[in-house]
C-alpha cells in the first residue's frame, strides 16, 4: 500500500510551434508563430515559439502587430493532423513508464509514479524530458508534487524545459505570495470577485473565511480554498478519458403546439436549466442531445458531437435549436428535452484549436477576453470563424480521448 503519492504533470512547451520545428528543422531557434488568416493583416496569433515571445509576440495578438514587433517572424498555418500524431507519440512514450497516465489535453497529462521509490520519480521525469527532446524533438516542462494541483502549478514555474518539485511545505514561500489569478482554477472573472472581498494572493485565499468564499463562488469556492492549502485528492485516472456522463432536462408542454416562438421559449428554459446544473458540477458538454415527443407519443432523439466543449445557456440553446429545426416534421409537439453529454471537467477541458472561434468565446473565457479588447480597438470583424475539419477516429487510445477535441 503506497502511503504517499508522486504525481507528474507533463506540459509540452509551445506545442504547435515545437511540432512545426520538429517537422522542419530549419525553423529551429527562429521566431515562429502559428496563426489563422496568414495572408491577411487581420489574422490572429494563436501560439508562438519562445524566440518570438522574446520579441514581444504573444497569443491573441493581431498579425500586423506581431510583424511590427518582430519583422522576421515566420508564420505557419495550423496542421491539426500533424499535432494529433505528435500527441499520440508523446502519450505512447509516457505509457512506457506506467499505465497510470491521464491525458487532459492534446499536449499535457498527469502521471502517477507513486509505485517508484526514492529518487526514481525525479530520474524518470528527467528521462522523459530527455527522450521527448531526443526522439520527438519536443520540449516539455514537468511538475513533480504529491497531488495534481501542485504538479500543475509546478510545471508552469520553469518554461521551457524545466523540472520543478513542489511540496506542501514549500507553499508558504513559493505559492502563497503569488497573485490569486496565477492559481490554476482561478480565472479572470473569479479573481475579480475575490478582489472585492480582499483576496488578492493565494495566501489570502488559503486563509479566507470558507463561508464567505462559498457564498461568493458557490461549491467551487470550497474546492479553491482546499487547493490553496495544497489539498487535492483527485487520482490519476487513465479511464477518465472514456467517461460518458450527461446532464439533461425535459418538460411536457401544457398543450401540444406547433408555435415556433413557444417551442423556442421552452428550449431556452431547458438550456438555462442544463447550463446551471453543468456550472454547479463544473463540467462542459462535448455533445448535445435533443428529445422530441409528438402528440401521438412518437419520440425521436437527435444528437450532435461538438467540435468544442460548451456550457453557457446561449451555446446550448443554439445547438438545441439547430438540432430541433433540422429534424422537426412540423407536427404538434408534446414534450421537449435537452441533454449535455460526454461531459468533461471544466478545469481540464481543452478547446480544439479552431483559429477562427475566438470571437464567439471572447466574452466568456479569460484568455479570450483579450480578443474583445482587440475587436473594440481594431474592428468587430477582426476574428473570423472557420470551417469544421473532418472528424477522424484515432487508431489508439493515445489521442482518441474525449478531452482531445482534435478527433
Amino acid at each position: 500500500m503506497v502511503n504517499r503519492r508522486v504525481i507528474l504533470h507533463v506540459d509540452m512547451n509551445s506545442f504547435y510551434a515545437s511540432v512545426e520545428m520538429a517537422y522542419d528543422p530549419s525553423l529551429k531557434d527562429k521566431p515562429l508563430a502559428i496563426a489563422g488568416n496568414v495572408e491577411e493583416r487581420k489574422g490572429i496569433i494563436v501560439t508562438c515559439s519562445y524566440e518570438a515571445r522574446a520579441k514581444g509576440v504573444k497569443a491573441t495578438m493581431p498579425l500586423w502587430e506581431a510583424r511590427r514587433l518582430c519583422p522576421d517572424l515566420i508564420i505557419r498555418k495550423p496542421n491539426f493532423e500533424r499535432y494529433r500524431k505528435a500527441s499520440q507519440a508523446m502519450f505512447e512514450l509516457l505509457r512506457e513508464y506506467t499505465h497510470l497516465v491521464e491525458p487532459v489535453s492534446i499536449d499535457e497529462g498527469y502521471i502517477d509514479l507513486s509505485e517508484f521509490e526514492g529518487s526514481r520519480p525525479l530520474e524518470i521525469a528527467k528521462l522523459i524530458q530527455d527522450r521527448l527532446i531526443e526522439e520527438l524533438l519536443l520540449p516539455c516542462s514537468i511538475g513533480i508534487a504529491p497531488n495534481k494541483f501542485l504538479a500543475k502549478m509546478a510545471s508552469n514555474m520553469k518554461k521551457p524545459l524545466g523540472i520543478t518539485i513542489l511540496r506542501k511545505r514549500d507553499m508558504p514561500d513559493v505559492l502563497w505570495p503569488l497573485p490569486v489569478h496565477e492559481m490554476h482554477g482561478v480565472g479572470e472573472k473569479t479573481a475579480e470577485k475575490l478582489h472585492t472581498i480582499g483576496v488578492h494572493t493565494i495566501y489570502d485565499l488559503a486563509h479566507a473565511n470558507e463561508e464567505q468564499i462559498k457564498k461568493l463562488l458557490g461549491v467551487n469556492g470550497e474546492r479553491l480554498i482546499q487547493k490553496a492549502n495544497g489539498v487535492d485528492n483527485r487520482v490519476v485516472n487513465p479511464n477518465s478519458i472514456y467517461d460518458f456522463k450527461s446532464i439533461g432536462n425535459s418538460t411536457t408542454l401544457a398543450k401540444n403546439t406547433t408555435n415556433e416562438n413557444e417551442i423556442r421559449e421552452v428550449l431556452r428554459k431547458l438550456s438555462l436549466s442544463v447550463s446551471n446544473r453543468m456550472k454547479r458540477k463544473e463540467v462542459l458538454a462535448t455533445k448535445v442531445f435533443v428529445t422530441i415527443r409528438y402528440g401521438n407519443l412518437k419520440t425521436i432523439t437527435r444528437s450532435k458531437k461538438l467540435k468544442n466543449p460548451i456550457g453557457e445557456e446561449k451555446e446550448i440553446f443554439q445547438e438545441a435549436v439547430d438540432l430541433f429545426f433540422a429534424h422537426w416534421n412540423e407536427e404538434p409537439i408534446r414534450l421537449l428535452g435537452i441533454t449535455g453529454q460526454d461531459l468533461v471537467e471544466k478545469d481540464d477541458a481543452v478547446k480544439q484549436l479552431d483559429l477562427f472561434s475566438y470571437e464567439q468565446d471572447a466574452k466568456d473565457e479569460p484568455i479570450l477576453s483579450v480578443i474583445d479588447q482587440i475587436n473594440q480597438k481594431y474592428g468587430d470583424q477582426l476574428v473570423k470563424r472557420g470551417v469544421k475539419g473532418e472528424k477522424k477516429e484515432a487508431p489508439t487510445p493515445g489521442t482518441s480521448f474525449s478531452k482531445d477535441f482534435f478527433t
